[in-house]
């Protein structure tokens, strides 16, 4: 998913610190710290000495926002192709302050894989739906940051479920949407979303030279589809998303 090509510079500086320009912006997924993990690992640099510039104009003319799962999976080859090219530099007795640019690209797509289980109580008698357990098995290939992969995971799938169980567009007679605000829409909330289980069976993808894959969207897409089966399997074959308590009533009383 998302742009298969992607540039980045990498400039040392003197004070030994360095500045890294990845053309994606990070709106809450923790890129700074993945994207600043991977080229201290491989320079063996710490990561505190390394400063991330997210889809800075006034520094790289190439970047974007955030979409798609492909971030790391993608930007992550670009400083790799720079740090060996510094690497290199080194190797030949080179000890100048360096500035690297490269680019990188993926012959296909990040393709991740896995799987969602939802089980669920349904009570016919309220149309009161309860958790029982909540299990996900990803593969997103080589992980640079397992915690925050898992975090990626967690935050998708509650909104995900949320999404199914509650939340929906609302109009009044006159067309007037009233669902206009974060105070109109069923945000996901601790009380309302079950304990979320985890495991990743990582396979490293082969269209990638670093074997990654992306994770972004994976809980946000699996949840919907893994909540609407259960629901489906207590016999419920045709109802609107969200699976409210009063829709599930209706639907077992046959009311539609």
């Amino acid at each position: 998913m998302g742009d298969p090509s992607d540039g980045r510079e990498v400039e040392f500086l003197e004070d030994g610190r360095v500045n890294i320009d990845v053309g994606r912006q990070s709106d809450g997924q923790g890129h700074e710290t993945v994207h600043a993990g991977f080229p201290a690992d491989q320079s063996g640099l710490s990561a505190d000495r390394i400063q991330m510039f997210c889809s800075d104009r006034g520094r790289n003319a190439q970047g974007d926002d955030t979409s798609g799962p492909g971030s790391a999976a993608i930007r992550a080859n670009a400083p790799r192709a720079a740090l060996e090219a510094m690497e290199m530099a080194r190797a030949q007795g080179r000890t100048d302050l360096q500035r690297h640019a490269a680019r990188a690209g993926l012959p296909g797509r990040s393709l991740p894989d896995g799987a969602n289980i939802s089980e669920i109580v349904i009570d016919p008698e309220a149309g009161q739906t309860d958790w029982v357990r909540y299990t996900v098995v990803d593969d997103f290939g080589n992980l640079i940051n397992l915690m925050s992969a898992e975090g990626q995971v967690h935050g998708g799938a509650a909104q995900g479920l949320e999404q199914t169980m509650l939340e929906r567009v609302v109009f009044d007679e006159e067309r007037r949407l009233l669902t206009v605000s974060f105070l109109g829409c069923a945000l996901p909330r601790a009380s309302r979303v079950p304990m979320i289980g985890i495991t990743t069976e990582p396979v490293p993808l082969a269209q990638n030279q670093l074997g990654m894959n992306g994770s972004g969207e994976a809980g946000a897409a699996g949840a919907p589809v893994a909540v609407a089966n259960v629901v489906q399997d207590r016999g419920i074959r045709q109802v609107d998303m969200p699976f409210t308590p009063s829709r599930i009533w209706e639907v077992l009383k046959g009311c539609f």
